[in-house]
């Protein structure tokens, strides 16, 4: 089952870089067109939007899994472990609430939607904004597996506090997307 995990967040992974990649070369790629050559891509800047839209969001649940938000941690660190423990729980409760909240609401808004047809790609824009039920589905599972750990004490003090102070103290496995080069 975590080969399977694991392969489904590299498979993620490469999305964020794919549609990175994407944006570069559409946009790059427009620019030069219309100050070179006096013309342009269509699509291009309506493509570019849409991968953007889904680069935040799958980056947002690679993010998730890999723990590698940002935070404050000053109070929690100086909790004793329960205190941690139902900081730990009541965070972890919360989001789900929240991967709820936004799952119904990409719920509600998907027939109009599917309906809403883009203006220039010409696509439903369903395919844009659909990524929200995978994001909540995902970020739910996340939340539940957590509390799972939480409930079964399969979590060290370090785990319960659930910050990284800053983008250095990243681990290898979070910032390889980041460092070209750098060895899995």
């Amino acid at each position: 089952m975590k080969r399977a995990i694991d392969a489904f967040f590299r498979l993620l992974e490469f999305l964020v870089v794919l549609c990175m990649a994407a944006m570069v070369v559409m946009v790059f790629g427009n620019v030069v067109l219309r100050y070179g050559f006096n013309s342009g891509i269509t699509v291009s800047d309506e493509m570019s939007r849409y991968c953007f839209i889904w680069l935040t969001y799958i980056g947002a649940m690679v993010a998730m899994r890999d723990g590698a938000h940002l935070g404050v941690d000053t109070l929690i660190r100086r909790l004793p472990r329960l205190g941690r423990k139902l900081c730990f729980a009541l965070n972890q409760l919360l989001m789900l609430f929240c991967n709820v909240l936004f799952f119904m609401g990409t719920f509600e808004m998907h027939e109009l939607q599917r309906t809403n047809i883009s203006p220039v790609v010409g696509i439903s824009m369903i395919w844009v904004y659909g990524i929200g039920y995978v994001v909540s589905v995902v970020m739910g599972v996340i939340n539940l597996h957590r509390l799972w750990q939480l409930f079964t004490n399969q979590l060290s003090d370090e785990q319960l506090v659930q910050v990284m102070e800053s983008e250095d103290n990243a681990p290898e496995e979070v910032s390889h997307v980041a460092a070209p080069g750098s060895a899995r």
